[in-house]
Order: C-alpha cells, then sequence, then structure tokens
C-alpha cells in the first residue's frame, strides 16, 4: 500500500495517507477539506548511493553512523 503526502488547497497543511485504492476519498486531517493536492515525496535510500551527509561523523568510518554498523 503506498504512502501518499498531499497539501491542503484550503489550508496549506501538509499530511501522508496511506492510499488503498485511487477512489477513496482524501480530506484534510485539519480542517477536513476534500481539496488536496499530491505532492512530490522525497525519501531516503539505505544503500548510500544518494548524496552523503556534509558534517563529520563521530565514528572513523566518515559515512552517515560513523562505520560501525557496516552500513558502508
Amino acid at each position: 500500500m503506498p504512502i501518499y503526502e498531499y497539501l491542503c488547497d484550503d489550508c496549506d497543511t501538509r499530511f501522508e495517507k496511506i492510499v488503498i485504492n485511487k477512489q477513496q476519498e482524501i480530506a484534510c486531517p485539519k480542517c477536513t477539506s476534500k481539496k488536496a493536492s499530491i505532492q512530490l515525496s522525497v525519501f531516503a535510500t539505505a544503500n548510500g548511493a544518494s548524496a552523503k551527509s556534509s558534517t563529520p561523523s563521530s565514528g572513523g568510518g566518515g559515512s552517515c553512523c560513523g562505520g560501525g554498523c557496516g552500513c558502508n
């Protein structure tokens, strides 16, 4: 089941919704408006293929968690 991100057209609230089928009604959790635009989602990868953090890590590995867990 995909999770979609929405932006309410009435109150500008961002929210996520698990969508079982495309005919499912989407309503803003803040104002209950049914007018919402689907947004592009930003996601992270676990394989390190995306850009690495520019802040130094506390460990010696130089990756997101210092390299101790073998995520490199």
